[in-house]
């Protein structure tokens, strides 16, 4: 994020945030659970359509007001800031709306469906002064940022390509495919690790259950310096499957979110390139005789990582964040980039798995517009 948000008066110097959440589907239990153990935070309301919901969140919340009516929710004083778990095509409004009611808003991944949409939220909250986190949960996942500090110290030597799995038997989506329900986690991890400009990205992928959403998705995306990401996404595999393999020059890191405590090793392996010395000129063939491939191996490490929930992690970021003004470490710019790379990876898809440019410098002239106008 580029400069200091100008602070917002909802919430700002209290000791606690009023948060309402918005969906009471699949994952809005969750963060209403997070917000209601949070010292940081007073769960408001649950605004969700349907009464069984409701009627669910009431028991779990007694103390929180439910209601179907989302107008109240953006009426009410009380609420300082909305949780958003919605259907990614409903992210768009219903976090405009929140943050025209000077509602600051943290939305679940996707930040929306297109980058357009993504430039109007960050004007929209750079204008209103309040704050705009997309659920990027992963990126305070401390296995996650292990494996980044290793990238950033250099243990790994130049980072060659990550290759990146997330599959389940389920859920099956009929609003979006697999890859915008479960790349964009990747995706965000990707660019926190490499930190390098996604330049093209080539999608391929399959419905099998439903004519035109993609059950199966492969996408590889080219970064700068010829790094390569590769993301295999589908909700059609036997496994419950979250794992990554970042192949470096001098060692490699294997992060696998689903092992209960060895979650991250750092293998010291690799393939050394060893020029031979008082080789005989061997004519034409000289370039390919030169070196030697030799492949190392040293030891494995599995690092002791202090483990807290993501979603814990991030709510309290996003708390602190309404409270005293700072900006999100993850921003409307962050899940703008990530909406960037899914969007040109939609347009591959599409045209059969051709390479498409990835156009992130809009990204950048939208921050700097909304960094003057605070």
């Amino acid at each position: 994020m580029t400069g200091e948000p100008t602070p917002a008066p909802r919430a700002l110097g209290r000791d606690r945030v009023g948060v309402a959440v918005v969906g009471y589907g699949y994952w809005g239990p969750n963060l209403a659970r997070t917000v209601s153990v949070s010292d940081a935070a007073e769960l408001t309301a649950v605004c969700d359509l349907d009464e069984a919901r409701r009627a669910r969140a009431a028991k779990h919340h007694p103390g929180a007001r439910m209601t179907a009516e989302w107008d109240s929710v953006l009426e009410d004083e009380a609420v300082d800031a909305v949780a958003l778990a919605l259907p990614v095509p409903l992210h768009y409004r219903f976090a405009m709306e929140a943050l025209s009611a000077g509602k600051h808003v943290l939305v679940e991944k996707p930040l929306a469906e297109t980058v357009a949409q993504c430039d109007d939220l960050v004007r929209e909250a750079a204008g209103r002064r309040v704050v705009l986190m997309p659920g990027h949960t992963f990126e305070f996942n401390a296995a996650v940022q292990a494996v980044g500090d290793y990238i950033d110290r250099g243990e790994l030597g130049d980072v060659y390509y990550v290759s990146m799995r997330r599959t389940n038997l389920g859920i099956v989506r009929s609003d979006i495919n697999a890859m915008w329900s479960l790349a964009p986690h990747d995706v965000s991890i990707l660019l926190s690790w490499l930190r390098l400009e996604p330049l093209s990205v080539t999608a391929v992928g399959v419905g099998y259950l439903q004519p035109g959403i993609e059950d199966v998705v492969f996408m590889t995306i080219r970064f700068e310096g010829d790094v390569m990401g590769h993301i295999h996404a589908s909700w059609l595999e036997p496994n419950k499957v979250r794992d990554a393999t970042v192949v470096g020059s001098r060692k490699m890191a294997v992060y696998d979110d689903t092992s209960p405590d060895l979650k991250v090793w750092i293998y010291d392996k690799g393939i050394q390139k060893q020029e031979v010395n008082g080789q005989a000129s061997l004519g034409r063939y000289e370039d390919f005789a030169r070196f030697q491939m030799i492949a190392r191996a040293g030891d494995v490490v599995a690092p002791k990582v202090e483990f807290r929930e993501p979603l814990a992690l991030q709510f309290e970021h996003f708390a602190q964040c309404v409270l005293t003004g700072r900006p999100p470490r993850i921003d409307g710019e962050s899940g703008r980039r990530v909406v960037g790379v899914l969007e040109a990876a939609q347009r591959s898809l599409d045209n059969g798995g051709t390479s498409e440019a990835i156009d992130l410098a809009a990204a950048r002239r939208v921050a700097a517009v909304a960094s003057r106008s605070r």
